[in-house]
């Protein structure tokens, strides 16, 4: 198999797919949650299942101008609806679950949680900063371990399943919060993990196979770990997509985005991390 032979086409479709999530961001922007822009969130208990369309058909009766987001929550015997708006006045959440209790009467609100604009900020600078440490760390440790020059393909690599994430997220219009973040850390840790495994191959076949072209080491290394990268990414998606799909609404953003994370960390795994080091060694070979 002449994986890393088609460079140029693994870097393309990555590059296709980064550009279009790039124009997503540029025109739509990331939908920031109240994590991030602050915000109010409001969490009704009822004694029967309630649609969210039935919820916001009721505030809009009601003229209450919030342009919020409304999901459903719970299971079995409990059925919430979580409101996210913008900055609420204690009239307007008073109104709210006034509203609410005179369309379904058996309305409980269980929280009210206020996130200021400046703790969304310093929430979006600290997520920002975690992502940075993380990622120099990453360097620090491969360097050290490998070749400087590993450690910059490993982040490049890195940095394209974070783009990858943030792109599909602008594409879907899906709610950037806190559990968000997260999975972001949680898929930058997965993704360097399968890459240091190709690596490893690469170094031990560096020292058996000193004679051999760099590209025709590297392949057979990709080669003889696409069943491991495979098989481990396999079991860990279908796990993924099981707890999206019956684990509940609040969990469903941290793992779509650790879906769409470790799929991207697998490919940039396999088709970008050592491709990326075969076109440096060509680089440098024709210095």
């Amino acid at each position: 198999m002449d994986i890393l032979g088609k460079r140029r086409t693994w870097y393309l479709i990555s590059l296709s797919v980064i550009f279009i999530g790039l124009l997503f961001l540029g025109v739509r922007g990331l939908n920031l949650g109240i994590d991030f822009q602050g915000g109010t969130l409001l969490e009704f208990k009822f004694d029967q299942e309630i649609s969210s369309e039935a919820v916001r058909e009721v505030l809009e009766e009601a003229d209450i101008a919030i342009d919020s987001k409304i999901q459903q929550t719970g299971e079995d015997d409990f059925h919430g609806v979580i409101i996210r708006a913008k900055e609420l006045t204690a009239e307007e959440i008073v109104t709210v679950q006034d509203k609410l209790t005179q369309a379904f009467p058996s309305t409980e609100m269980l929280r009210t949680e206020m996130v200021g604009p400046i703790i969304g900020q310093e929430l979006r600078n600290k997520a920002f900063l975690a992502l940075i440490l993380a990622s120099l760390a990453i360097v620090i440790y491969i360097s050290f371990r490998f070749e400087f020059r590993f450690a910059i393909v490993a982040i490049i690599a890195l940095l394209h399943d974070v783009i990858i994430t943030l792109g599909i997220f602008a594409i879907l219009g899906r709610e950037i919060n806190t559990p968000f973040v997260a999975a972001l850390l949680t898929i930058i840790g997965y993704s360097i993990n399968d890459t240091i495994v190709i690596f490893d191959r690469i170094r031990e076949n560096m020292k058996l196979m000193h004679k051999t072209p760099f590209i025709e080491l590297a392949n057979k290394a990709v080669v003889d770990t696409l069943p491991r990268s495979i098989n481990t990414s396999l079991t860990t998606l279908l796990v993924i997509l099981a707890i999206y799909f019956f684990g509940g609404a609040s969990i469903q953003t941290f793992m779509l985005a650790l879906f769409i994370g470790m799929f991207a960390g697998t490919y940039s795994s396999i088709f970008i991390a050592s491709p990326l080091l075969v076109t440096w060694q060509k680089r440098v070979e024709s210095r």
